[in-house]
């Protein structure tokens, strides 16, 4: 078995809960700005100190204990992301409870499932919507004793209550708070099947944050300008990628502020009013943003400028690489190359950073797999981009790419105190002090994940001789044709989805004769091709069987297909009249395929595919 492991930072590990450093900050730098929310107007951010958000959450925990909230009781948060949460994860793990994360998409057999099992007390709702949800369900939940709104004021109405409790319970009960007590319970996405809670604990995610500070503090804390760093979280605080930058934020000193909406048309009007100095993204913004821009110039007719400036930027991204890691001829970009960058800089890229704010300078993502293209594109335009992988059970990242040491198509080596190993089998096993604790209520499952302070991950991944790691699949995604060719769909789907017209793809071919896929396409960027190619007048199934567009995504398919064998090609496709959606069980609130789900739901457009 190939193993790799970057030492652990020097020092003691944490100890006490995770609330303790927002009481410190407080006690220590009393004026440091440590959050910003947007006014009533949603145009102007109010800023936080360390000293009033303590006040806040002092007061909001003493309320919780008003409502008979006790140390040790679950309570589930089901909300867009949003500055109220941060003040209840904080209050809750004050007073020892536990937050649980629902998504605020779940369904009401979900909700009702994932309240049962933590066995949750109450449940914080954002809107009306999430309270008719919960409500659907709170016959079959009899430890639930309360549901609080959050648009129709709960904070208050909780502060309220805990007027006349002191100071010093909830002091009591936080310092009882151990570093091995259980600090959140969140629910796996649900891929294969029913979610599972992982059971994170004070340290799993004090070892997260502080390993990425340890790794990558200084990148983050480097503003150019001399300002407080500061991030705006957008990502989903239902998800451990969320939280963890949470975390992360109030330990290292980082102003934060909230956006619970992630279409483009919300996201960046925030990014350009707030101005953050780092992002932690998932591809599918980047994916996206890259979309919106090469549209939009598209249109006003400097598509090709736009094309000949990627290619610059990719090119020179991917020099700079080879002379950083040590490889290739010569010192990096050449003369030319840098000549030509120079000129974009001033018609392009600078254009680009400027809809993220002007001020990013560095950019975590994961979540998912960023194609690497994609990765040197935004390189190339002036991001510092460091790729990672993680999971729910590892507290979000186990690797990350290094601090001024990128290989972009990889997902970094191992963060600070973890270690990745490649088993006989290809998968990617993991330890360290991010790996859970177990699975709530599934010991089997437990057992049959950790092995002896090692977590199988499912994934299927190799290490180079650098320590970093690739990720190639997931072992149950594999797909088996009848003649017995085995393939990991992931790397195919991504080449198609390359394609600017293409959404989503789903290569399918189990016991097949050949392999296929089902593609979705791009709401806007269809809209876009079918004007410039004067179709706009077509229906939606003349679309669907329209020649031209089929040629065009064939040559996305013959694209994708050069980088495989034959038999592992893409003989057939289906273009869908939608996208994959949440709302239809067939992505994960993470945005992952539900590969089973999809199947089942295009079952016939499957068999046509294989029809003779």
């Amino acid at each position: 078995m190939r193993e790799f492991t970057t030492p652990a930072p020097a020092g003691p590990p944490a100890s006490g809960g995770l609330a303790d450093s927002l009481y410190d900050a407080a006690e220590r730098t009393p004026g440091l700005i440590q959050l910003a929310r947007l006014d009533g107007s949603g145009r102007e951010w109010r800023e936080v100190t360390a000293t009033v958000f303590r006040d806040e959450v002092l007061a909001l925990a003493k309320g919780l204990l008003t409502r008979g909230v006790r140390y040790g009781d679950r309570v589930a948060l089901m909300s867009r992301t949003r500055y109220e949460w941060t003040l209840f994860d904080y209050a809750l793990w004050s007073i020892g409870a536990i937050p649980v994360p629902v998504y605020p998409t779940a369904a009401a057999e979900q909700v009702r499932w994932i309240l049962a099992e933590t066995q949750a007390v109450a449940c914080v709702v954002e809107d009306e919507d999430h309270a008719m949800t919960v409500g659907a369900v709170c016959d079959a939940l009899p430890d639930l004793t309360g549901i609080w709104q959050l648009d129709r004021g709960c904070v208050a109405a909780i502060t309220e209550d805990g007027r006349g409790v002191p100071d010093s319970l909830v002091h009591r009960q936080r310092l009882g708070v151990a570093a091995a007590n259980i600090a959140t319970v969140v629910y796996t996405s649900g891929t294969t099947g029913r979610p599972k809670g992982c059971l994170l604990t004070h340290a799993n995610l004090a070892a997260a944050a502080d390993a990425l500070l340890d790794g990558w503090g200084d990148v983050l804390r480097d503003t150019g300008c001399g300002s407080q760093p500061s991030t705006l979280l957008f990502l989903p605080l239902a998800h451990v990628y969320g939280r963890m930058v949470q975390v992360a934020a109030v330990r290292g000193g980082f102003r934060i502020g909230h956006v619970p909406d992630v279409t483009t048309e919300a996201l960046l009007p925030a990014m350009a009013s707030y101005r953050p100095t780092f992002l932690h993204v998932v591809p599918y913004i980047f994916e996206k943003i890259f979309q919106r821009a090469r549209r939009a110039a598209e249109e006003s007719g400097r598509g090709e400028l736009f094309e000949q400036a990627r290619q610059v930027a990719v090119e020179w991204a991917a020099a700079r690489e080879q002379r950083t890691l040590g490889r290739g001829p010569g010192p990096g970009p050449g003369p030319k190359l840098r000549l030509r960058h120079l000129a974009y800089e001033r018609t392009v890229y600078q254009r680009l950073r400027a809809v993220l704010g002007g001020r990013v300078r560095g950019v975590m993502c994961g979540g998912s797999s960023l194609g690497r293209e994609l990765g040197l594109f935004f390189t190339g335009i002036g991001l510092d981009l460091y790729e990672g992988y993680g999971l729910t059970e590892t507290s979000a990242a186990i690797t990350a790419n290094p601090a001024g040491r990128q290989k972009l198509g990889t997902v970094g080596r191992p963060v600070p105190g973890a270690t990745v190993a490649i088993a006989d089998d290809g998968e990617v096993w993991v330890r360290g002090s991010g790996v859970f604790d177990g699975y709530l209520n599934h010991p089997q499952c437990t057992a049959e994940a950790l092995y002896d302070g090692w977590f199988g991950t499912g994934d299927l991944g190799s290490l180079d001789d650098d320590g970093y790691l690739t990720i190639t699949g997931r072992k149950k995604d594999l797909i088996v044709t009848s003649s017995g060719k085995n393939l990991a769909p992931g790397a195919l789907e991504e080449r198609v989805q390359a394609h600017p017209l293409v959404s989503q793809c789903l290569v399918v071919g189990d016991d097949r004769p050949y392999v296929a896929a089902l593609i979705t396409l791009d709401p806007a960027a269809l809209a876009h091709w079918l004007k410039s190619h004067g179709r706009e007048q077509l229906d939606q199934r003349a679309v669907l069987t329209d020649e031209q567009l089929h040629a065009e995504i064939q040559r996305a398919v013959g694209a994708a297909n050069t980088a495989v064998s034959r038999a592992e090609s893409i003989r057939a496709f289906r273009l869908l009249p939608r996208e994959f959606g949440v709302e239809q069980g067939l992505l994960t609130p993470s945005l992952k395929l539900r590969r089973s789900a999809i199947t089942e739901y295009y079952g016939q457009d499957i068999e046509d595919l294989y029809a003779p």
